[in-house]
């Protein structure tokens, strides 16, 4: 019997029996369709392997669940069952799409879709934070996969950022359903299990007197929105008590960079009174969730061409190498309209934070007056003289920046843009110029 997860299961989920070897090392063949690559990951029942499809040679990820491991705690194999029934019932382009499940005596295999861009707990410590523009597309793909989720009947109850995939086009993909729920959990239409990561929960999950799934997983968004955009979590305390004392008081600070219209979003979601807690849905209609999405595709566009062309082993390709070569983008569509006649672009690979504090301290030496401004960008001004920097995600660990002249462009000499430029060479990969 087949697991192929095409429509939504049955409570009681089917799984092909595997009658191949139950050893799930290496080189292991399972059923003899699926080879196990290497180790990507563990937990405390199972292991994710990278695995190859023997039919076509397309990589995919095998979970592999010990089932001893379930019989010796009673509470996992409801748990894999839900995981199981979860995913069955979601195929949607940002969450993790579970292809097949089989099953030996000792062992229990999940064919899943693979994301091999990491998650974006890795990407986040390594970015520091996101830019405004970085931020708003993760979790505008974040919170339409958990609408869809919440349509289908299943709240994730588990959503942070090692949960939150990257495949390698820098697509999100959620993952990890095994502490989500489904209908046939509710008791008078809440639910009532404590579960999840504390700094992410709801406040409401760990009173035990039942909660509204879907207001849970608001919550979390709240919590990692604040984090994407800060570059740490709103409450964070090794002494739980502690914790939620702040969380109830809803005790938090923002960093001074984040953008009144994020703050108000954030503030609405980590409400601790779920019954006037912004939901998925009343989010999804405010305009900073709805603002145009069109920088967004044009970057998109941008990553792609420079992973096809990497792919075809042209060597060290930059941001502008790869803008020169697709004629179809437009560069200037990346940027607010304005009336500038000169820029400086340039690339690098530093996190957005080193970025940031290498052009504060090149304007404050400059005798500039540093300002940050509420769309995430950082403004300088001398005289007459003001420049805007905007710093945003072109693709994986690239960041294009942008210094233009948005006022004074005849007080600004060719000899301040060589200073701007031989105070940045330290973090530049490369620089195209356009001042006519």
């Amino acid at each position: 019997m087949e697991a192929k997860c095409t429509q939504p299961p049955s409570s009681a989920v089917k799984i092909r029996r595997a009658t191949s070897s139950d050893g799930s090392g290496t080189g292991t063949i399972i059923l003899g369709k699926y080879q196990l690559g290497r180790l990507l990951g563990r937990g405390s029942f199972a292991k994710v392997y990278h695995g190859r499809c023997l039919d076509d040679n397309t990589s995919i990820a095998i979970k592999v669940i010990d089932k001893k491991s379930t019989i010796a705690d009673a509470s996992m194999e409801p748990r894999i069952l839900r995981e199981i029934s979860a995913m069955c019932r979601l195929n949607h382009p940002n969450i993790i799409k579970l292809n097949e499940v089989l099953a030996t005596k000792s062992k229990i295999y999940l064919v899943m879709e693979i994301a091999t861009g990491g998650d974006l707990y890795t990407k986040l410590n390594h970015r520091g934070r996101f830019s405004d523009s970085t931020a708003r597309f993760y979790f505008h793909k974040l919170v339409s996969a958990l609408h869809f989720c919440h349509q289908n009947g299943v709240t994730h109850r588990d959503i942070k950022p090692q949960n939150i995939l990257l495949d390698q086009n820098n697509n999100l993909k959620i993952s990890d359903f095994g502490l989500s729920a489904l209908p046939e959990q509710l008791q008078n239409g809440l639910l009532h299990t404590a579960c999840g990561t504390p700094a992410y929960t709801a406040p409401e999950v760990a009173y035990r007197k039942g909660y509204d799934g879907e207001k849970a997983d608001s919550w979390s968004c709240g919590v990692i929105l604040f984090a994407f955009l800060s570059g740490f979590l709103p409450f964070d305390d090794s002494n739980l008590s502690n914790m939620y004392r702040a969380i109830h008081r809803r005790q938090f600070q923002f960093p001074d960079w984040v953008s009144k219209s994020a703050r108000s979003i954030i503030n609405k979601l980590l409400d601790p009174n779920p019954s006037t807690r912004l939901s998925i849905e009343q989010l999804m209609k405010l305009p900073w969730f709805k603002k145009s999405e069109l920088k967004q595709e044009q970057l998109n566009h941008l990553s792609e061409c420079v992973l096809e062309n990497s792919s075809k082993n042209l060597g060290r390709v930059n941001a502008f190498d790869i803008i020169s070569m697709s004629s179809g983008l437009d560069l200037s569509g990346l940027f607010e309209n304005g009336t500038s006649k000169k820029e400086m672009k340039f690339t690098t690979s530093a996190r957005i934070g080193d970025v940031e504090e290498k052009v504060m301290k090149i304007g404050e030496e400059g005798g500039y007056k540093v300002e940050r401004e509420k769309g995430g960008g950082i403004g300088l001004v001398k005289g007459r003289v003001a420049l805007m920097v905007e710093i945003l995600e072109v693709a994986m660990e690239l960041l294009l920046v942008e210094v233009k002249v948005v006022n004074g462009g005849l007080e600004f000499e060719d000899s301040q843009w060589k200073e701007l430029k031989f105070g940045m060479k330290d973090i530049v990969v490369s620089c195209y110029n356009d001042r006519s």
